[in-house]
């Protein structure tokens, strides 16, 4: 913290600064077109909601990295996502907090929820914003850890629940699980819908076939290993992964089959049928 002597104006300086920051930031991503998602909080509800809420249990008072608090439950827009003002509508609150910290005194811990390792304000905005923009790393919160369905891990934007939410609505039609769950992997959220439609679609071929009945999970784990594995192997032999993932190799490979050739079948004809059409 940068001090004068004088608490006061230190205070009005942190908010000025602070402001002259978030301004200077929002500029700058107009300049570089990017999403307005970028420079907003991620909403607490729409996070769980994405990973689906399996959960929650209160673990008292910790220290927390300023760094990892992403997000809030009440969608506030008095501060962006670096928890800099974007208005001086708060700022009489926000400089007596930050003339408080500057003189010594007592500021009481916040209240987060903890999802995986990031962490949403229930109450506190103001004392982030002004322990973050006095040059603090870390801050005390009571914390409430939440459990969901799918990792958290990956969420830094809110384009980024887009595709956590396709991916649990394809693990609940296709419930795979271990290895299985985590090589099938696709980039385009859409594509999560479009692959849930496919393996439906191949499970009740298949119980057709067998003349008996499958539940999803058992269809899900034949899927992966009976045509999934089979499919990419020949796929990577044959040199048509490319740069995409296994699963996004797998989709273009079978829409293409079908389109072409008309079958649900897979032996080496089909394979360099699609390789010399593709070249």
């Amino acid at each position: 913290m940068k001090e004068t002597g004088f608490p006061r104006a230190d205070a009005e300086n942190d908010f000025l600064r602070a402001r002259r920051g978030q301004v200077l930031s929002r500029l700058s991503t107009w300049l570089r077109r990017e999403p307005d998602d970028v420079n907003i909080m991620l909403p607490f509800h729409e996070v769980v909601e994405a990973l689906g809420y399996a959960g929650e249990h209160r673990i008292g008072l910790r220290v927390i990295k300023l760094d990892s608090i992403v997000g809030t439950v009440d969608r506030s827009r008095d501060f962006d996502r670096h928890f800099r003002p974007t208005s001086a509508r708060v700022r009489e609150r926000w400089e007596r907090l930050a003339l408080a910290a500057r003189r010594g005194e007592e500021i009481p811990p916040i209240e987060v929820y903890r999802v995986g390792e990031l962490h949403f304000i229930i109450d506190g905005h103001h004392r982030v914003s002004v322990a973050i923009a006095q040059g603090l790393s870390t801050i005390e919160a009571f914390v409430t850890v939440v459990r969901t369905k799918l990792d958290p891990s990956g969420i830094r934007h809110r384009g980024d629940l887009i595709v956590k939410d396709y991916r649990r609505l394809f693990l609940e039609r296709v419930p795979l699980t271990g290895h299985a769950r985590a090589s099938v992997i696709v980039s385009d959220p859409w594509d999560y819908a479009k692959l849930g439609e496919h393996v439906e679609a191949w499970g009740f071929r298949l119980m057709q076939d067998e003349g008996k009945f499958c539940d999803r999970a058992s269809v899900a784990q034949r899927w992966f290993d009976e045509e999934f594995v089979p499919v990419v192997g020949m796929l990577r032999q044959a040199g048509l992964i490319g740069d995409r993932t296994d699963a996004e190799a797998y989709m273009w490979v079978a829409a293409e089959r079908y389109r072409l050739i008309r079958t649900h079948r897979w032996d080496d004809d089909v394979i360099e049928t699609l390789r010399s059409r593709r070249s």
